[in-house]
């Protein structure tokens, strides 16, 4: 059985993030086939980036935090994350946790649910670009929510009922990937 993640994108404290991601995982935990767990970056306190040597490059980390993030990233066959969009783009906490490590993402898939007043399109394709140097494979179906329409003043998360459906296909997508791609790291 894989074991899939659900990261959230955000560290804010006034975020509307840890709501899609909980909503992703209610969908994600009527399967019977895999392991989902909420994976809250924010839990991890990584702070920015600072190793001094880069991740591609060793494994013996120094920043005590992004020991336990390795741990964590270590034990997970696949990845959905759940991206706000900021400027056009991820947030840098997202980014930081991405690059403290390098080995832990190889050959593993990955779904992103992207939102913002655009959908969050051109924070999920920019997620794409960055996740191809430490080799995660992305899925192609991408559900898009709006800050507009599935959101309550914009912070109160209430998704219309069609996203399920995405999110399902995309899930479907993750887990066979994710399958596929165990069997070249074992």
């Amino acid at each position: 059985m894989v074991k899939i993640g659900i990261i959230t994108g955000s560290t804010r404290d006034a975020r509307v993030n840890i709501q899609v991601a909980e909503w992703v995982k209610s969908i994600a935990d009527q399967r019977i086939d895999v392991e989902f767990e909420l994976v809250d970056i924010k839990d991890y306190n990584l702070p920015r980036y600072n190793e001094s040597v880069p991740a591609i490059m060793t494994q013996d980390y120094q920043t005590p935090e992004a020991k336990a993030w390795s741990e964590k990233i270590s034990e997970l066959d696949g990845f959905v994350f759940v991206t706000p969009e900021y400027n056009k783009s991820i947030t840098s906490g997202l980014k930081d946790a991405i690059d403290y490590l390098y080995m832990e993402w190889n050959n593993k898939a990955a779904g992103i649910v992207s939102y913002g007043s655009s959908l969050g399109v051109t924070a999920a394709n920019n997620l794409r670009l960055i996740l191809t140097v430490p080799k995660v494979a992305t899925v192609g179906t991408q559900p898009g929510l709006s800050l507009f329409t599935d959101f309550e003043n914009m912070s109160t998360f209430k998704p219309a009922p069609f996203h399920e459906e995405t999110v399902q296909t995309m899930l479907n997508e993750v887990v066979a990937w994710s399958t596929a791609l165990k069997t070249i790291r074992n």
